[in-house]
């Protein structure tokens, strides 16, 4: 239906849709006081949690990238979604109708909408569920059956079977009046010379995102004459499914990891199942690529992986050559974790799969448990690339483990590093410290050089002062107690106006406040922080909305009247000392002699500035 959707009903889909409910699914919140949470921003990297929510005020606000907004705006800018769609999808989960006005903008993207995306893959995934209990899946039951994964396991892990029928699904799915276009883009479907499944006569596992939603598929080689000759298909990148950006068994695994601080990175989809049989229910595993910096971001995420709660990244390799150089690649993204990086190595070079078979579940979570920090690891295959007993071998594998140790997050760990390093080496721990040294100031210089070297940074506009500057503090403090307290703040701000606020954007939002009917308007009314940051045109403005609006006030429990009287008190005490300072300015600059009724005047000016400022004064003193 053509229009935009009537506002009662955006209002009603606000309201139900607890913000802290829709944050969750994709970032662990822990209780930061004050009736607010945080955890790590999933906007930009960080190392403390600065993104804060505050469920009772609906707002999200990261103190650390300014992002910040409602329940709606959160689910556009994490999901790169419409106001429509956001709104749509909150409406679906949260049980709300929406109608829609006549006419209007309606505030669509053109293809497919991301809902119809993932309810096309739901579909897929019930279709491929049920095939798998079918007699031509048999080859697929056996494959599991082979790596003791039974019926109930298949089940929880939503394993199914597509039909070697290359158009089985796609009959399926027009069935269930789903388009072309929309499977095309649900990368379900492809066109050649007629409509086929992308996937056929393969085991499926269904790669979902933290939340549930199925956005894609993992296909295993079941038959010898499959034309495709690779083991493993996955869904290409789609609107809704980015391989980058999704850690397979994270739906399962992200409540366990937020609670253990513990994530295990293993690298296949048999390999999850197996260790989440086996107890291990931290167990996640990329979807066809290398383990990057977004994968990062994403576990970062659930494992609040912080200064305030240091955890712990588990990394499985084979113990191979190649698992070998896995380890390394992995040590060289290391520093996107605070949490200590370990890596667990299966005898014979077994995956946890494997020896799950083998040695039963008890094996597994011993593989885990006996894991060793990925560093010494990686440098005990520094070293042992070279022959210690000749000379030039050791110096060789001194100055390659060197500049490893040297490259170490933990600074205060790198002298016991390299002791080892020297240890097992079999070279003077003192020579051991001068090469970490060399190598610690090699690095340096080079990383001056690329910035030496580098795009010159674009001039910005001169910036506005801290927000959070202690100068601002009073300014601050009532901001917040006006748009979190408004009956509480009430009319002790009926003598404040737009100058007592001296940075431009406590102004700017002061005057909000005042253009949609002050606080009398705002009492009783959970929305109005939400009314005032819509109706900022300025950025920063609305930013600064956010954040007043979700930091705790500073006093524990509810502001009393005190708290309030002495915050607006010396709001107004420092406005008259600023005008108590301009007139002695400009009296100093006045002749009282040829300008006497002009001196006079000011005179009189400031004795009742001084009085008002002395009442202020008695005020804030006599405030408990």
């Amino acid at each position: 239906m053509a229009g935009r959707i009537r506002d009662d009903d955006i209002a009603v889909v606000r309201e139900r849709a607890r913000i802290d409910d829709v944050v969750s699914a994709y970032v662990t919140l822990r209780n930061a006081g004050g009736g607010s949470q945080k955890g790590l921003c999933p906007f930009h990297d960080e190392k403390s949690a600065s993104f804060h929510v505050t469920p009772s005020r609906g707002f999200f606000h990261c103190f650390g990238c300014g992002e910040g907004g409602d329940v709606i705006s959160f689910l556009m800018k994490i999901d790169g979604v419409s106001f429509t769609e956001a709104v749509e999808r909150l409406a679906d989960k949260y049980g709300v109708e929406l109608r829609r006005e006549e006419g209007g903008v309606e505030d669509r993207p053109k293809g497919p909408q991301r809902r119809r995306l993932i309810e096309a893959h739901a579909a897929a995934q019930e279709f491929y569920e049920s095939y798998l209990s079918s007699p031509d899946a048999v080859a697929g039951r056996q494959f599991l059956d082979q790596r003791g994964f039974d019926q109930a396991a298949a089940r929880h892990f939503g394993v199914g079977f597509a039909p070697r029928d290359g158009e089985a699904l796609w009959r399926h799915l027009q069935s269930r009046k789903f388009t072309l276009d929309e499977v095309v883009t649900a990368g379900l479907v492809a066109v050649g010379r007629s409509p086929y499944d992308r996937f056929r006569g393969r085991l499926l596992w269904p790669i979902r995102e933290a939340s549930g939603e199925t956005i894609g598929f993992g296909a295993r080689r079941i038959f010898d004459d499959d034309k495709i000759e690779a083991k493993y298909l996955n869904t290409s990148e789609t609107p809704i499914y980015k391989k980058s950006h999704v850690l397979y068994g994270i739906d399962l695994a992200r409540r366990e990891i937020g609670r253990s601080f513990q994530a295990v990175v293993v690298e296949g989809y048999t390999d999850v199942m197996a260790c989440h049989l086996s107890g291990v229910t931290t167990a996640v595993a990329t979807c066809g690529t290398a383990f990057g910096d977004d994968h990062a971001r994403v576990l970062r995420r659930f494992l609040s992986d912080h200064e305030e709660f240091r955890g712990e990244v588990i990394f499985t390799f084979d113990g191979d050559q190649a698992g070998q150089n896995a380890a390394l690649k992995t040590f060289a993204g290391d520093q996107r974790f605070v949490s200590q990086t370990y890596v667990a190595i299966a005898p014979e070079g077994m995956d946890p799969c494997e020896l799950r078979i083998k040695e039963g579940d008890a094996a597994v979570r011993e593989l885990i448990a006996t894991r060793r920090p990925l560093y010494r690891f990686v440098l005990g295959n520094i070293v042992g690339k070279y022959d210690l007993d000749r000379a030039d071998g050791r110096v060789d594998a001194l100055r390659e483990g060197a500049r490893l140790v040297s490259s170490v997050r933990d600074k205060s760990k790198v002298d016991a590093f390299a002791r080892e390093l020297a240890g097992m080496i079999g070279v003077d721990p003192d020579d051991a410290r001068a090469e970490v040294r060399r190598a610690a100031a090699r690095g340096s210089r080079q990383q001056a050089e690329q910035a030496e070297h580098g795009a010159p940074t674009q001039a910005q506009r001169p910036a506005l002062p801290d927000l959070r500057d202690p100068r601002f503090g009073i300014e601050r403090e009532t901001l917040k107690l006006a748009l979190q307290h408004p009956i509480a703040i009430g009319r002790a701000t009926a003598e404040i106006g737009a100058n007592d606020f001296t940075h431009p954007t406590y102004r700017a939002v002061w005057q909000l406040i005042e253009a949609h009917g002050g606080f009398a308007a705002g009492a009783g009314d959970p929305d109005r922080a939400a009314k005032v940051r819509d109706a900022a045109t300025d950025p920063d403005v609305a930013a600064a909305v956010t954040a007043l609006a979700v930091e705790p006030v500073q006093t524990s429990g509810e502001p009393d009247s005190g708290y309030v009287a002495h915050h607006v008190f010396r709001l107004l005490e420092l406005t008259a000392l600023r005008r108590i300072a301009d007139i002695k300015s400009r009296l100093q600059r006045t002749n009282p002699v040829e300008q006497a009724t002009e001196y006079n005047k000011m005179f009189g000016e400031l004795a009742a500035l001084e009085q008002h400022r002395r009442s202020l004064r008695d005020n804030i003193v006599g405030t408990p």
